[in-house]
């Protein structure tokens, strides 16, 4: 009897070129950040606008929810400056270094955030009265407004700086259009100006000043998007991934 094997198999599929991997992932997770710090701020209204949530019925899963969106928000900033750092270190490895160390701190101070939040939530004690009332009222009063600097130095201060560092490197490069790094060069100082001045106590969080940070949002949106789905432009910095 004779046996015939089948001819093997091989595999057509086509690697994903290094320089396009890099702007998937990195424009993936800068639109993953939004997607995950916008729902975020409605879950966690309860325990930030009661401040006697920590001795009331509390909405404790919902809260929950809102810290896991907000730790996924973390790791997903630091996700894009690492997708990123292999071409932006071509175009100058010091301001690329400095983008991922600007991500992760950032990350490191909304993580404060959140363990302020679940903190409030291990306390809680629905029925308290009393002095012990009191202290836990001051705990949890405590507890938000260390939140409140977090949301202020961590997603308001931080991207500013993100957004002058990478704006630079993206206009500079070429990689994108010129015009979507511009409102992040553009939009970095006006967003820093408008977050020293709540910390200073000039204007607060919310404020009609606030509007200042819009080029920062259509910064962030726009470079997610254009990664996603166009990618990097041909340039000479991207030629040579493959091969490295």
């Amino acid at each position: 009897m004779t046996t015939t094997l089948a001819p093997e198999r091989t595999s057509t599929r086509v690697p994903m070129d290094p320089a396009r991997r890099s702007a998937f992932w990195g424009g993936l997770f800068y639109l993953i950040t939004f997607a995950s710090s916008i729902p975020a701020v409605f879950l966690l209204r309860p325990v930030l606008d009661d401040s006697h949530y920590i001795i009331g019925s509390g909405a404790d899963a919902q809260v929950a929810w809102g810290t896991i969106l907000d730790l996924v928000n973390a790791l997903t900033a630091v996700g894009s400056a690492v997708a990123l750092f292999p071409v932006m270190k071509r175009v100058s490895q010091s301001m690329a270094l400095g983008f991922v160390t600007t991500r992760v701190f950032e990350a490191a101070v909304v993580a404060i955030g959140v363990i302020s939040l679940l903190t409030i939530v291990s306390l809680r004690q629905p029925g308290a009265t009393g002095a012990e009332a009191d202290s836990l009222v001051l705990t949890g009063q405590a507890l938000v407004a260390a939140y409140n600097w977090v949301f202020l130095v961590g997603p308001n201060l931080m991207p500013a700086v993100n957004g002058v560092l990478l704006g630079t490197l993206m206009y500079k490069s070429g990689l994108v259009p010129r015009a979507i790094p511009l409102m992040g060069i553009v939009g970095g100082p006006l967003l820093l100006a408008v977050t020293v001045a709540s910390m200073v106590g000039i204007t607060h969080h919310g404020s009609a000043w606030w509007v200042v940070a819009a080029p920062i949002v259509v910064w962030e949106f726009s470079l997610g998007c254009w990664l996603l789905f166009k990618g990097f432009k041909p340039s000479p910095l991207t030629d040579g991934m493959a091969g490295a």
